[in-house]
């Protein structure tokens, strides 16, 4: 009998625990008839709410249940990859806890598997749970990232996802300390397939992400797996310099020849500025990359378990 590992990232989620294992425990009974056996690995990804607790009371009275407790908040990536490092069994799929991945889907993952794939993607067929500017910053973060880099990634596919040990063997394997999981989990490779679902809402609590991390997690995205916004500037910059030397040559064309002023101050002031806004967007640019340099030359550790709650270690 095969045995599934679903990873749970949870933070701060104590009104989800309860619905979302007695969810897997109706869909484990149904999946000992196809010849698979499933358990859930918590990552929490320290919790100030009564998160540890519930999970320790659940780990007590059920088997097929552990959990790994950060010593502080290090963020969904690193709790996923520590979900990946310390899973256990033959398949690993990455779920979130407010039901908004259905396990009804897994039975379809299983079957594309038994066909032959390595990796199960699960992509949204739409996205009408999500608002007007999310739609638009997903599909715009989609787009831009698969000009921008040679990975491309499958729209409309988060971490819910079915894969195989060896896959997540190679995973694990990579050294790199900032992480950009959907990127990673799409640049191993392998035999992958996508089956479609419709994405229900979320069932209790309310999501962690605000915009502004679903940004800084576009931005991890494409400088993790890009280079293109460095290069860019180079090209600009020849551009720019070109149109000056143009501008110059008119300037003392106009001067030497008709007797014409150079505009005055108003329009050097506006050259000014703008040539000095562009310079401090490379700028900015290039701290972003020189950052993750520098945080990645640290190698500190991606997180820190405090402890351990399982079985094993009562």
């Amino acid at each position: 009998m095969k045995q599934i590992c679903i990873i749970v990232p949870v933070y701060n989620e104590e009104l989800s625990i309860d619905t979302f294992f007695n969810t897997f425990l109706k869909f484990n009974e149904a999946l000992v008839d196809k010849g698979y056996s499933a358990s859930v690995l918590f990552v929490d990804d320290g919790s100030k709410d009564k998160t540890p607790t519930i999970l320790n009371h659940l780990i007590t009275e059920h088997t097929n249940c552990k959990a790994l407790i950060f010593s502080r908040n290090f963020g969904k990536e690193a709790a996923l990859f520590a979900g990946l490092e310390h899973a256990e069994g033959d398949l690993m799929i990455p779920m979130d806890v407010d039901l908004q991945d259905p396990f009804e889907l897994i039975f379809e993952m299983l079957t594309a598997y038994e066909k032959g794939a390595d990796v199960v993607l699960a992509r949204r067929a739409n996205r009408e749970t999500d608002t007007v500017v999310k739609r638009f910053s997903a599909q715009w973060f989609y787009r831009l990232n698969n000009k921008m880099s040679t990975l491309k990634l499958e729209e409309n596919v988060g971490d819910f996802r079915l894969m195989t040990r060896k896959v997540v063997n190679e995973i694990v394997s990579l050294q790199e300390n900032q992480l950009f999981m959907k990127g990673l989990m799409s640049w191993v490779g392998f035999e992958t397939t996508v089956v479609n679902y419709s994405r229900p809402g979320r069932t209790e609590g309310k999501t962690k992400f605000n915009y502004i991390k679903l940004w800084n997690l576009a931005v991890q995205g494409i400088t993790s797996f890009s280079t293109l916004p460095l290069k860019v500037w180079t090209y600009f910059g020849s551009f720019i310099a070109f149109i000056s030397f143009l501008y110059g040559l008119k300037i003392i064309i106009e001067k030497l020849f008709f007797g014409i002023n150079a505009s005055g101050y108003a329009s050097l002031m506006v050259a000014i500025l703008f040539f000095g806004g562009v310079q401090l967007i490379g700028i900015g640019v290039l701290g972003e990359y020189l950052g993750r340099t520098y945080l990645e030359s640290k190698r500190r550790p991606r997180y820190i378990i405090k402890h351990k709650i399982d079985k094993k270690h009562e």
